[in-house]
């Protein structure tokens, strides 16, 4: 009696159980994109935020301007002053997004405290004795990689963000937790033809 008891306790436990959670969470991140500042909202799942407002604030909670997400999910925004900027969106169904660009990073998009940058040329080593040669980018050369390097970007971010949502740890102990019901209901199947018999 007392094995029949522990595999019905079993088979229920592990029906009764917590199923894993079918809502998915919010993607918001913001980056520099040449004198902008360009964000992506959206959902784990892989659905973007499309014409959703962005409300831009400063660090003392006045609004700096506003935006909209484009059909991707992303949008542009220019500052006007070198202090932190947060972005808020109000997704509806309990979906907030906010991410904050710290006044520094701010203040090197607007070229407040921007150097120059360089990047090294190959250069063979028989020309120059072993010496690395450095030349500027132009700001043109800088925006057209920076663009490109956004659009490589892109398609990864979302993808890294669906894989972590569907491949959770309570989706692993859920899975385990539906193996051990099946042992459950074997078991007590077993049993009763024993009983029977």
């Amino acid at each position: 009696m007392k094995q029949l008891i522990l595999i019905c306790a079993l088979t229920f436990g592990s029906v009764l159980a917590p199923l894993p959670a079918a809502a998915h969470k919010v993607i918001a991140g913001v980056f520099a994109s040449g004198d902008a500042i360009e964000g992506e909202l959206g959902f784990s799942n892989g659905d973007m935020a499309v014409a959703q407002e962005v409300v831009v604030t400063g660090p003392d909670g006045a609004e700096l301007g506003r935006t909209v997400t484009d059909e991707d999910g992303f949008f542009l925004f220019t500052p006007t002053s070198a202090v932190a900027h947060t972005f808020y969106a109000d997704m509806g169904a309990g979906h907030i997004a906010e991410v904050t660009m710290p006044a520094a990073e701010v203040a090197e998009i607007m070229g407040v405290a921007a150097e120059v940058v360089e990047t090294a040329v190959p250069v063979p080593a028989e020309a120059t004795n072993g010496a690395v040669m450095l030349a500027s980018l132009s700001a043109e050369e800088r925006a057209v990689i920076a663009e490109a390097v956004r659009a490589e970007v892109r398609p990864l971010r979302r993808e890294i963000a669906a894989y972590r949502e569907h491949n959770d740890l309570q989706t692993i102990l859920g899975g385990i937790g539906y193996i051990v019901g099946l042992f459950g209901i074997g078991f007590y199947v077993a049993a009763r033809k024993k009983l029977a018999a």
